[in-house]
């Protein structure tokens, strides 16, 4: 009862004529950000971050804003996916497998507004997760000392390293360079300048959203100068917009058993909305046995990455409100946000913060109905985004985000650090470099320091207190099978695809 009083508080709060504008806004914006190949949800949130800011926008409404812009992007995706074969981020991949041979089959309509509803059940049912799952979760992680909030900042970034395939050296690398970063500026401890090179702008560390801008928007642009995307021919849209009774009933337990998988694997740290979209699809595709038609214009090949993608999104804000530990690059960012308002993510969130978090979950299930019922009338003016040439959207999109990070302090230095960090970034990019885990590294850095720090106070320096309580040693075993289960299971893998087949 007592959640369902919050809740409802929360939805007074999201309710409101100016937070209902800003979802709304953050909901189209979103959604054409996520349609622009190579954009996505994180240089969605991380353009939008800075300008929220400098509007001095209360927390609960900037909040409500970068949710919506998160919701709408991974909407928006399938736009290009379908429509043009080239997924708007990372989450869209698996949504091209089916969704552009329907639209080459005249089913561009029906692809689409199939692929908007099934995003809707995937958020509605994360929605649902959350208010079930979060407030219990939470006073549980009350329970945390320093060790196991340690022990668990080790599990969330083991879990990206295990998660990223044959990119596990180059992820590691990536997670130690945003590490190295978080620890510039002065010694919370000791008072001591530590890696700022004599330069009075580092003092206080490297800003956030300065990292962030460089990081994903710079070198996004520095890419899309160099390769101007050449994608197929857009296929028009003729004929019907919506999908019938027919398709609807061959895709709607798949759209709820996806949307209830993909959930679960949003709130596992790390994982993101690409690893739940590709389990999904290959798990229907699986259960549909020899009648299907899956990588020909399946409607269950549509509905099942879109409503795993969406309701991983939603699930990954769960770690990030309970434990203060991101479940995706773009919560990430968000978290970047709690602490640019002086708010501290975690377990006390939900009794400090009340009407942030309240408002923001309710927040979530308002911009799903908003996008719910823009997408599908609004389609044919979103398709039209696709046409806008590089030589306009490249400037557009940098004004935007330098604009931002000057805002923020209103000095050069930052415009010249973001500028260099875009150009790390796009080199590091260029190399086949994972930037989410840079992100993650630098998030979670100094609260990995400060956690490590007062475990070892406690215990006069030795490491013992580390391993001492149930919870921590549950997590290192956690941290190490997510580093080297998946390796172990690729091995056998391949060790049994060698064996000969018997006659």
């Amino acid at each position: 009862m007592e959640t369902i009083t919050h809740l409802m508080e929360g939805f007074a709060v999201a309710g409101t004529p100016t937070n209902l504008a800003i979802a709304a806004i953050g909901a189209f914006l979103g959604t054409v950000i996520g349609l622009l190949p190579g954009l996505g949800p994180i240089n969605g949130v991380a353009i939008l971050l800075p300008i929220a800011y400098a509007m001095k926008l209360p927390p609960e409404s900037a909040l409500i804003l970068l949710a919506a812009v998160y919701a709408g992007c991974e909407v928006g995706g399938r736009i290009s996916a379908i429509l043009i074969n080239v997924p708007g981020d990372a989450g869209a991949v698996m949504t091209t497998m089916d969704g552009y041979p329907m639209a080459r089959k005249g089913l561009a309509g029906p692809a689409l507004s199939l692929s908007a509803f099934a995003s809707f059940s995937g958020s509605m049912v994360a929605v649902v997760g959350i208010v079930l799952f979060a407030p219990l979760l939470a006073e549980w992680a009350l329970a945390f000392g320093p060790a196991e909030y340690f022990a668990l900042m080790v599990l969330a970034l083991s879990c990206l390293g295990g998660l990223v395939g044959d990119s596990l050296v180059k992820a590691m690398v990536c997670v130690l360079l945003g590490l190295m970063l978080s620890t510039v500026g002065i010694d919370s401890n000791s008072g001591v300048y530590r890696y700022t090179f004599d330069l009075l702008h580092l003092a206080d560390g490297i800003p956030f959203i300065v990292v962030v801008i460089g990081l994903f928007a710079v070198s996004e642009l520095m890419l899309m100068l160099e390769n101007a995307h050449s994608g197929a021919a857009p296929v028009s849209l003729s004929g019907r917009l919506m999908f019938n009774a027919q398709e609807f009933a061959l895709a709607k337990w798949t759209m709820l058993r996806c949307s209830v998988t993909g959930f679960f694997v949003g709130v596992l740290p790390g994982a993101g909305a690409s690893i739940a979209s590709a389990m999904c699809y290959a798990s229907e595709r699986r259960m549909a046995g020899k009648d299907h038609c899956f990588g020909e214009g399946d409607p269950r090949g549509v509905a099942a990455p879109e409503a795993a993608n969406n309701a991983s999104a939603y699930g990954s804000l769960i770690p990030m409100l309970t434990l203060g530990v991101p479940g995706s690059g773009t919560t990430a960012v968000m978290i970047g946000a709690l602490t640019l308002y002086n708010i501290t993510p975690g377990p006390t969130l939900f009794q400090d913060q009340p009407v942030v978090v309240w408002g923001l979950i309710a927040s979530l299930a308002i911009a799903s109905v908003m996008l719910l019922a823009m997408n599908i009338p609004l389609i044919r003016v979103f398709v039209k985004f696709l046409a806008i040439p590089n030589w306009l959207l490249v400037p557009g999109v940098a004004a935007i985000s330098l604009v931002g990070v000057y805002a923020v302090h209103g000095t050069t230095f930052d415009l010249i650090l973001g500028t260099l960090l875009g150009g790390v970034g796009y080199l590091l990019r260029v190399m086949n470099f994972p930037m989410a885990p840079f992100i993650l590294g630098f998030v979670l850095g100094d609260m990995m320091e400060q956690n490590l720090r007062r475990a070892l106070s406690i215990s006069n320096g030795e490491l013992d207190i580390l391993f001492s309580s149930p919870v921590s040693i549950g997590l290192w075993i956690g941290a190490l099978a997510m580093l080297v289960g998946p390796r172990v299971a690729a091995a056998l893998r391949s060790r049994h695809a060698g064996e000969p087949q018997p006659v």
